[in-house]
């Protein structure tokens, strides 16, 4: 198995080189691949002057996030692509912990793993919850879009994420219409169609928290306009066998709006927040959703509705076994 690290940049040279030292320095060897949207600054210039070690592909105009992420992909070479925005990084065993983890179950087409969000100094802010017991925690295809419908199967961010190349070209890749506004998340819900999902409960990712972020430059209604288009995909997706206990579309939307109003008032965005508001975030249902997604996420999803789990620990490294059978609420 080969993987290929994409490293998708824009004018952030000083904060590229942490990325591209972070893929270089892997404990196994890895295919590095800088995917540049046409920057102004010295980039082109440092990454060829690293020679063979790196791939460079320079887009002639700026075309954006998704669309330079997506040349990165086609000229990457590996089975599976390691995504790596430019102010991200890497811990230096992340490529072989998703490979192990990978080899050990053929059907998976999706990997994720711990995030440590950081400031600009790399002091920790925060990470993203466990997921299930053990090192690798496997989830079916069918329970997936379920899962992510209520928040219990958190892919995360780029730098959290890999995925079979060849599954990343059959769905298109990155939709360059919303350019860092869930970009991402649309990728996921289209890749995980094709095969099962791997969690790793160990932090392999850094995520660096700034102003200077893609994702700043949106409104928190835009964002919740988008996530409710992503929610509106994940619903069409859910496997049938989930369907006797769905939230209804409705309901979904209102519970997406409902997360966000609270985002709005913790962050004391109150013009924002006005805006959001309307009869749907009374809703009961809204409430019981999002709070037992919360719950759910805190307990380690002890009590979702995702069912036939699999897990790999070290005593068991060459010995795949179901460990979870959870019955339906």
């Amino acid at each position: 198995m080969k993987f290929s690290v994409v490293i998708s940049t824009y004018n952030r040279l000083d904060l590229l080189k942490r990325a591209i030292n972070s893929a270089l320095n892997q404990t196994i060897p890895c295919e590095v691949v800088v995917a540049d949207d046409c920057s102004a600054d010295e980039t082109e210039v440092y990454v060829k002057s690293l020679g063979n070690s790196v791939i460079y592909h320079r887009n002639e105009v700026n075309k954006g996030h998704a669309a330079t992420v997506n040349a990165g992909v086609t000229k990457a070479s590996g089975d599976w692509i390691k995504f790596l925005d430019d102010d991200d990084y890497l811990a230096p065993n992340c490529i072989e912990e998703m490979a192990k983890a990978i080899s050990l179950h053929s059907s998976a087409v999706i990997c994720s793993c711990i995030g440590s969000q950081v400031d600009s100094n790399e002091q920790e802010l925060s990470r993203t919850p466990k997921v299930g017991p053990g090192l690798a925690f496997y989830i079916p295809q069918a329970d997936i879009h379920y899962g992510m419908l209520l928040e219990l199967v958190p892919f995360g961010t780029p730098v959290q994420v890999a995925c079979c190349r060849d599954t990343f070209l059959k769905t298109g890749g990155w939709n360059p219409q919303l350019d860092a506004n869930c970009d991402d998340i649309d990728s996921w819900i289209s890749i995980a169609q094709f095969g099962d999902a791997i969690f790793l409960n160990q932090c392999l990712a850094y995520r660096t928290i700034w102003t200077g972020a893609y994702n700043q430059k949106f409104s928190l209604l835009k964002r919740l306009d988008t996530n409710i288009l992503m929610k509106e995909k994940i619903y069409a997706l859910v496997d049938h066998k989930h369907s006797s206990y769905l939230p209804s579309l409705k309901n979904t939307r209102n519970y997406v709006k409902l997360h966000w109003l609270l985002v709005a008032l913790k962050r004391r965005q109150l013009t924002e927040l006005l805006k959001m508001i309307d009869g749907g975030i009374l809703s009961p249902i809204a409430w019981w959703v999002l709070v037992t997604a919360t719950l759910s996420r805190r307990l380690n999803y002890r009590n979702s509705h995702l069912n036939k789990f699999v897990l790999i620990d070290d005593r068991e490294a060459n010995n795949v076994s179901k460990v979870w059978e959870h019955g339906k609420a």
